[in-house]
Parts: C-alpha cells; sequence; structure tokens
C-alpha cells in the first residue's frame, strides 16, 4: 500500500496486522494518545487520503483542538509526533523485530512510510532492466543500486568480479547508511532536537513532574453568585490563595507541553510546596518575586534576582558584573506607563540538594514570565538556545537572561540577552 505511488506496494491487510503488533507492545499499549496518532495517520494513508495529514488536521481529529487553534503556540501534534518516532525506533531495535514489516513516520511528514527490510526480499525476484527490485531506478538508490543493477545486467558469473562487487557493495551500503544517518540526524536536529534538547531530561524521567506556581493574594471575603438570580451577588468570609492569570499564563504552555508526551505532573502552589515534594521528581517553578522557591534555587547561580530595600527597582544580577545595570525594572515607571523593558531568568539545571532536574521561568514583572513560558514552549526561541549550548560545549545546566518590550501591559516577542553553560 502506498501513499500516493511513491512506496513499494504494501498488502493493506499486512500493514493493519503490523500496526496491531506495534499497538499492542508497551511502547505503545501504555498510552492513549499515540496509538490513537498512529492508528490516524496509518488508516487515512490506506485509504489514499493522504491530502489530509497536516498538522492542523490531525490536532482537530485526534486532538480534538479547535478549527481555529493557533499550530506555532501548540505543539501537540509536533511533540507527539517525536515522541512517537523515537517509540517506533525502540520497538524496531528490540531483538525479533528485524523481518518485520516497517510502518515509520518520516521527520516533518504525518504520512506513514511501509517498507519490508531489505534482508526480507525475495532474493530470486526478477527486476526489469535499470531498476531494482522495488523498482526504483539507480538514481533513486544511488552508488549502491548502481554497483547491484550492474551485476544483474551483466549476468557475469565470475566469482572473483562477484565478491569483488560484493564488497564494493557492502562498503557503498555502510557509506549510504551512515550518510543516511547523517541527514536523518541533521534533519532531525533541525526540526525536533531543539525542543528534545530543552525538555528531554524532564520528559525521560520516570517521576511525575511538579509545576510549582507562586502564591499570590489571600482574600478575607469573597463575592459568590446567587444560583437562582445569577445577576446578584453576595459577599462572603472566606480565605483563598489565588494566582495572577499572567503566571497561570506560562503554567498552561508547560502543562500543554507535558500532557502531549503523556507526562505525569502536578500543580502545586509555593507556599505549600515542600523539599519533599521537590525531591521526589523534576520541577519547573513559575515567577520571580512572587515564589520564594525560585529566589533560592537562583540566588546561588550566575545569574539571579536583586532588589533595592524599598523594593522599588527590580533587578538580574550578574554575579561575574554585579555593578552592570542592564536589566532592571523601575517599579515606578512600570505603573505610572504600564510600557516597559521586563527581563527574565529561564534555567535547566540540576539541584544539588535535591538531585533533580529544576526549570526556572521568572520575569522581574508579570510579562516577563509570559516571555518565559513562550520561550519554552517555541522550537525557534530553544533552537536559538540549543545552538549557543553546542557552542559552550553541550553542557547540560544552562541559564539564560531573556527580555521583551511590554507595551499597554502586553509583552512582544522574547529575546535572548545573555546565556550561561555549565
Amino acid at each position: 500500500m502506498t501513499a500516493a505511488g511513491t512506496q513499494e506496494k504494501v498488502d493493506a491487510t499486512q500493514v493493519r496486522r503490523q500496526l496491531d503488533r506495534l499497538l499492542s507492545d508497551p511502547h505503545f499499549s501504555h498510552s492513549r494518545r499515540f496509538p490513537d496518532f498512529l492508528r490516524f495517520v496509518v488508516h487515512h494513508t490506506l485509504a489514499g487520503q493522504t491530502e489530509t495529514l497536516k498538522e492542523r488536521t490531525v490536532g482537530i481529529e485526534v486532538f480534538g483542538k479547535e478549527a481555529d487553534y493557533d499550530t506555532g503556540t501548540d505543539p501537540i501534534v509536533r511533540v507527539t509526533a517525536a515522541e512517537i518516532r523515537k517509540r517506533i525506533a525502540q520497538y524496531y531495535q528490540e531483538p525479533g523485530r528485524e523481518s518485520e514489516l516497517r510502518i515509520t513516520l518520516p521527520s516533518g511528514s504525518y504520512v506513514p512510510k511501509f517498507d519490508w527490510p531489505t534482508t526480507n526480499l525475495d532474493t530470486n525476484a526478477t527486476a526489469k532492466p535499470g531498476e531494482n527490485l522495488h523498482g526504483q531506478t539507480a538514481a533513486d538508490e544511488g552508488p549502491q543500486a548502481e554497483a547491484q543493477i550492474d551485476a544483474v545486467a551483466n549476468g557475469t558469473d565470475r566469482a572473483q568480479t562477484i565478491r569483488f562487487r560484493v564488497i564494493v557493495a557492502a562498503l557503498i551500503c555502510v557509506s549510504l547508511a551512515l550518510l543516511a544517518i547523517g541527514v536523518n540526524f541533521a534533519v532531525h536536529q533541525a526540526r525536533e532536537s531543539a525542543f528534545n534538547f530543552f525538555w528531554r531530561p524532564i520528559l525521560s524521567s520516570p517521576d511525575p513532574v511538579l509545576v510549582c506556581i507562586a502564591d499570590q493574594l489571600q482574600y478575607s471575603e469573597i463575592s459568590l453568585r446567587d444560583a437562582a438570580n445569577p445577576s446578584h451577588q453576595v459577599v462572603l468570609k472566606d480565605s483563598l490563595v489565588a494566582a495572577i492569570f499572567d503566571d497561570l499564563n506560562a503554567a498552561v504552555k508547560v502543562a500543554g507541553i507535558l500532557q502531549a508526551a503523556d507526562k505525569r505532573y502536578s500543580l502545586k502552589s509555593e507556599g505549600v510546596t515542600g523539599l519533599e515534594d521537590l525531591r521526589a521528581g523534576p520541577t519547573i517553578f513559575i515567577g520571580a518575586f512572587d515564589n520564594a522557591w525560585t529566589l533560592r534555587l537562583t540566588n546561588s547561580l550566575r545569574y539571579h534576582f536583586a532588589n533595592s530595600p524599598d523594593m522599588s527597582q527590580f533587578r538580574i544580577v550578574d554575579s561575574t558584573n554585579p555593578g552592570q545595570n542592564r536589566w532592571v525594572v523601575d517599579r515606578n515607571v512600570q505603573i505610572a506607563t504600564n510600557n516597559y523593558r521586563d527581563y527574565a531568568i529561564l534555567a535547566r539545571f540540576t539541584d544539588v540538594n535535591t538531585g533533580k532536574v529544576a526549570v526556572i521561568a521568572a520575569g522581574i514583572g508579570r510579562g516577563g514570565t509570559i516571555a518565559a513560558g513562550e520561550f519554552l514552549s517555541n522550537r525557534e526561541l530553544l533552537d536559538q538556545l540549543r545552538r549557543a549550548a553546542r557552542d559552550a560545549g553541550n553542557k547540560t545546566n544552562m541559564e539564560v537572561v531573556i527580555s521583551t518590550e511590554i507595551i499597554g501591559g502586553a509583552p512582544g516577542s522574547p529575546r535572548m540577552e545573555a546565556s550561561y553553560f555549565w
């Protein structure tokens, strides 16, 4: 069965049987989304409906998204596809899978391919002159195919020549395999690894993730609506711990990433988060001056938060150059104009006190925290960070200062100001 006639023809029944094998394997059977996703794209391909296999369509049909949802800010389809590719690769790497039909999901596409492994081909089969057993020409497969076709066309039975060509073909095969791995790696790096580069330590951990969000305001009374007359409100004495909406904006983006990867997580306010919670697994801390845990964890880092005694100025300090005042927010200007430049710290490191991965997404002001959340969910921005990490020697811990222009209280695009890796 082919997609638009470009693949070797494989019987649809065999594809469905192999799909069942894949989905019954623990790599898939313990998840609900991954089988739904793979089953959807395979069935549509078998039905010749590959033109519908676009990111938005998959998001709507498999994940129940609205028709106009923003694929740029909601990466659930791309993240899930990346995880499925990884799990398919793990499945076929297991012993005993060598002769099974290959169902693959090429990078950058949601149209699966179905192929038999080359070791499973019938060596007695015949091919048209200039074609191999897949109906591909030498131009399609490169030097290896040319050597094989040349041997078949000439019909030589000279043992020495055959042996020589077999050796050459084997060498070419190895070279092409290495080239394919390199190309695939490059494509993977460009399209997927920017996301995996940052999130893999969190998503690959066997432990659940804690999202620690700041406590904000405690009210002594609460206004509730009358069920019989919703326009009528009654004020009652109560205590309520609330969270700022802008912090929730970052928390929702983080939760979406975890949800797309089928990663277990919980949400707690910093006031009820203890050290034992941080020892249980990776933790993502959101908010700075309203989150005591953020201030504690960043205090020993190169970039950390500081403020004037009267709390009129807030800044990010570079420990190697504490006198610099580039990353400062004046509270008076912030309140008076609502137009200012905000700054945030984005970090991922292993906390020496807990031995677990910690992620910081915290702005001086609310707009900075929103920008940090956007950075965490934006593949292009994470790719900038990945390149900086590569240039620094691919160290595992990292810290970034980002900035964003606040206009009328709304943040613009995040921008990297400085980075440090250790």
